[in-house]
């Protein structure tokens, strides 16, 4: 009866440290910490030099510890991986600069390396081989679940990273002594693949799942439908416990191959519906199921699955898995979420190959006819359905195909295509189109959100290089613009062929609107309110990155300007008359700032009150006086 409640207690704290070392790395590592370095602003180079410092120590410490003859203790080996990550999570709540940072990431990557090789090195030992797939699914889908958990998933970064400190603390209050590491157990299938080929499999995994993790973070309309709200939450907690449970199951009675397999449909099906807002359903539910399948097996396989006879060659085996695929892979799957905001359905392909491509040999090698006979068919449907696009079907011209892409992207999550009559719509978009004009739409895009401006009239009130510009960096050139970066379109013709689309949305009568703008003036109240001080600070966040010699769209785009904006800083005003008086100055620079320069790259900030507006031009009139008292 001891030895059984040993048994107990020691499979319930293998199960307790996969469980631990998962909410560690999803909530904080992946999570909490990388909000905390956002909100001191390390952003940018300073942001990927800190994680690649995360990178080195985790790549570092999963090599070494099979290395380390100087600690032969596993559970020693625990205990200072729980230590060194406790303490990243506990010094990640004071303030950090750049330096401090990048010490603190190194230290999650050391012991989240240090931790996860022993573990895995170890498993055997703490859960023994009686039904051990399913304790490992079990704590790998506890995990999960523990950081989908609404309280948890939405509480500040600081009190993710008190848990996950606190997790670390008490997981070093276990006994964490191993027991005798038992002999494999033969009724587990013997997988035929290769560790390379295993390792290919699992890189291209968390490739795919990083990548599509960060692209769902920072698309607000596909994170609205993935992971906002308590449904959705509880929702894929239960998925990620369900899928967990069925990886395991699927390990013991259909093998790796299977697993792997079908985590690579599953999340390269994800990864391609993420290619356009209405796919964020469906991805959200095929995400979690193909991250727990191969998450599973990611702790099962150097654990009970590898053909490794000791703990030190399954030390070796775990850490080259989670070197190259739990870190090296990772950071890859990031790069291209960053720079390409998508994942390519030729890399969903490749990564779906490098996976089944083993098996596939084998079958060919068995049934060479019946594939090659497959083949034929599949390539003479291919080429018949191309045939018949190219011939039935008018090629696009360059408005319709940035309109599919607006689609694509998901703008009409943010922009509405409509004003809205008889309301402050007017005067800041322009003329109400007609319902008619709408109904010829194919779909039509009022839209009904709005985070960003109204779009029906943007062609008339913002040039293509404007658009182009705030396409590449909106917040550079838009003040603090929460719209992210699609740079990543002009890398071919897509960005193009939006900013096409983007010019070609005017309605009837916007220019006659255009003329009525140049007699607005600010109301008197507006005048009497307005203040130098909010003027500046107006200034530096919306017009200084144009109208300043150092400004940094002036300095990115100044080859491309139709006409170099004005150095206001110099007290260049081009566009207001030196003979008027100081009022007819502050109502024309008022008059700009408010609806630009029609024709000229100038746009205008027709959404800001006419208080700030008049405190823009009276900021504006002083650098003027102050430029000409330096004359």
């Amino acid at each position: 009866m001891p030895l059984r409640n040993s048994a107990r207690s020691s499979r319930s704290q293998g199960v307790a440290l996969i469980a631990i070392t998962y909410v560690y790395f999803l909530i904080f590592a992946q999570f909490a910490f990388l909000h905390r370095l956002a909100s001191m602003g390390i952003a940018a180079t300073a942001l990927k030099i800190v994680m690649a410092a995360m990178a080195v120590g985790g790549i570092l410490f999963s090599l070494l510890p099979a290395r380390l003859k100087i600690l032969p203790s596993a559970a020693l080996r625990l205990r200072i991986g729980l230590g060194i990550s406790g303490i990243a999570a506990f010094f990640s709540l004071l303030p950090l600069s750049f330096i401090v940072a990048g010490c603190v990431a190194f230290l999650i990557g050391s012991g989240l390396g240090i931790l996860t090789v022993t573990l895995a090195a170890n498993l055997r030992s703490w859960i023994g081989n009686r039904h051990a797939l399913f304790y490992v699914g079990l704590g790998a889908g506890a995990g999960y679940f523990a950081c989908n958990f609404p309280p948890l998933f939405t509480a500040s970064p600081q009190v993710q990273s008190i848990v996950a400190g606190a997790l670390c603390l008490v997981a070093l209050c276990l006994p964490l002594s191993p027991g005798r590491d038992s002999e494999p157990d033969e009724s587990l299938p013997k997988s035929k693949l290769s560790f390379i080929h295993v390792l290919a499999g699992f890189a291209a995994l968390v490739w795919l799942d990083s990548a599509a993790f960060l692209i769902i973070q920072n698309t607000p309309v596909l994170k609205a439908g993935t992971w906002q709200g308590p449904i959705h939450l509880w929702t894929n907690a239960g998925l990620h416990l369900t899928a967990a449970l069925l990886s395991a199951w699927l390990l013991r009675t259909r093998g790796l191959a299977l697993v792997l397999s079908g985590a690579a449909a599953a999340l390269g099906s994800a990864c391609l519906l993420l290619l356009s807002p209405p796919g964020a359903l469906p991805a959200s539910i095929l995400y979690p199921i193909g991250v727990s399948l191969y998450s599973v097996a990611l702790v099962a396989y150097p654990s009970f699955l590898a053909p490794a006879s000791s703990p030190a060659e399954r030390a070796r085996q775990a850490g080259w898995i989670y070197a190259v695929a739990g870190w090296g892979a990772s950071v890859l799957g990031i790069g291209m979420a960053q720079n390409l905001g998508h994942v390519p359905p030729a890399f969903v392909g490749a990564a779906a190959l490098v996976i089944v491509l083993p098996s596939f040999i084998r079958l060919f090698l068995i049934r060479q006819r019946e594939v090659v006979l497959t083949a034929a068919v599949l390539a003479a449907a291919l080429a018949g359905n191309h045939f018949l696009s190219a011939t039935s079907e008018p090629a696009a011209s360059q408005i319709e195909r940035g309109r599919q892409i607006y689609i694509s992207e998901g703008c009409i999550g943010c922009h509405s295509q409509y004003v809205r009559p008889n309301s402050p719509d007017v005067p800041m978009w322009g003329p109400v189109e007609s319902i008619e004009e709408i109904r010829r739409q194919h779909p039509p895009l009022i839209g009904n959100r709005r985070q960003g401006p109204d779009l029906s009239n943007v062609g008339a009130r913002r040039s293509s290089l404007w658009l182009k510009m705030h396409l590449y960096d909106p917040s550079g050139v838009s003040g603090a613009s929460i719209m992210p970066s699609y740079a990543f379109l002009f890398r071919d013709r897509r960005g193009g062929d939006l900013v096409a689309y983007l010019e070609s949305l005017h309605g009837a009568g916007v220019q006659e609107h255009i003329a009525k703008e140049l007699l607005w003036q600010p109301s008197g109240a507006a005048l009497e309110h307005a203040n130098v001080a909010d003027g500046q600070r107006l200034y530096f966040r919306f017009c200084a990155t144009c109208h300043d010699s150092n400004g940094s769209t002036r300095l990115a785009w100044q080859s491309s300007f139709k006409h170099l904006p004005s150095n206001l800083a110099q007290g260049s005003f081009e566009d207001v008359p030196a003979s008027a008086t100081r009022l007819q100055q502050w109502m024309r620079l008022a008059q700009i700032a408010k609806f630009g320069i029609p024709g000229t790259d100038m746009p205008g900030h027709e959404y800001l009150p006419d208080v700030q507006i008049a405190s823009i031009g009276l900021w504006v009139l002083q650098l003027d006086h102050q430029s000409r008292n330096k004359r």
